[in-house]
């Protein structure tokens, strides 16, 4: 058995070596691009509270600004209280053909996620952080997961029971939704046409647009090998 390194023999990488080309850059972002937004799940496949767990336990020490740390999580994996928020989500606004996943393709978990912003400078920094972490998170484990801003507040917090005290004075501003995943999502090359909205081919495989480096790369300032990260 390879036993790991310790710090006094790991190999040490001075900031004249980083490498775009390293295993472990390219493990992150292969991540990054697998990590779309999922929309069909197996239902039937459960997700452990230890795994929601482990996702909010890892997003607590993220970033914050004036490290305020406003931010607070409900977690569910209860499949009754799951069919209680399910009704006052709102699923894929350029699908207007799509009424959101069907029985057996729905939500297997949630992380709802709430905020005191009294005396947070950056709430929706924080959040966002917060989120792509969670999502990144949830790849590593296996999981699909979408962000959900459009949902009924009173309705998700009565289901999840967070329309009392303590929780009353928090704002609830986010809802992840969890679960194996049921499709498959790719990216492609926004066209000619600017066209950046995501839709299902014939196939079923959700297809997802994105501006091309060259588009989005304004300046590159710098004698780096710039030309070669394309």
């Amino acid at each position: 058995m390879t036993m790991p390194q310790s710090p006094a023999q790991a190999p040490v990488q001075s900031p004249g070596q980083t490498s775009v080309q390293s295993p472990e850059f390219a493990a992150f972002a292969r991540s990054v691009r697998e990590a779309r937004t999922c929309r069909r799940f197996r239902e039937d496949a459960a997700v452990p509270l230890a795994a929601l767990h482990a996702l909010v336990d890892t997003a607590r020490v993220c970033p914050s600004g004036a490290n305020r740390q406003p931010l607070r999580y409900a977690v569910c994996a209860d499949a009754a209280r799951n069919g209680a928020v399910f009704p006052h989500l709102r699923w894929a606004a350029y699908l207007k053909d799509w009424g959101g996943p069907v029985p057996g393709e729905r939500p297997a978990a949630y992380i709802a996620v709430l905020c005191d912003k009294k005396g947070s400078p950056t709430p929706e920094i924080d959040l966002g952080i917060a989120a792509q972490t969670i999502q990144l998170g949830a790849q590593a484990l296996g999981l699909g997961c979408c962000m959900i801003g459009a949902f009924d507040r009173d309705g998700v917090r009565a289901a999840l029971g967070l329309d009392a005290a303590p929780f009353a004075t928090l704002d609830l501003v986010l809802v992840l939704a969890l679960g194996v995943p049921a499709e498959t999502r790719v990216l492609d090359i926004v066209g000619e046409d600017g066209d950046i909205r995501y839709h299902r081919d014939a196939d079923g495989t959700h297809r997802v647009p994105k501006r091309s480096l060259a588009s989005v790369l304004l300046l590159a300032h710098g004698d780096g090998d710039a030309d070669t990260m394309g």
